[in-house]
């Protein structure tokens, strides 16, 4: 089963520090060894680990719209 995580910092509205998201990351490598990736924007990221199962050659994430939006 694949695992996310993520950091919404709403009352400071600080950025996202990339290391402890990736540390907390690290902390799911059990869900799912694959693959990994994150997402970062002002004062969210957003993270996650893959377990390849079905769909193995066009899963990965994050997925997204045409222009990535």
């Amino acid at each position: 089963m694949c695992g996310f995580s993520g950091i919404f910092n709403y009352i400071n509205n600080l950025a996202v520090t990339p290391e402890i998201l990736r540390t907390m990351n690290r902390e799911l490598v059990h869900r799912g060894p694959d693959d990994e990736g994150f997402y970062f924007q002002d004062n969210i990221g957003l993270a996650f680990r893959r377990l390849s199962i079905i769909d193995l050659d066009t899963g990965n994430q994050p997925i997204h719209n045409e222009d990535k939006s």
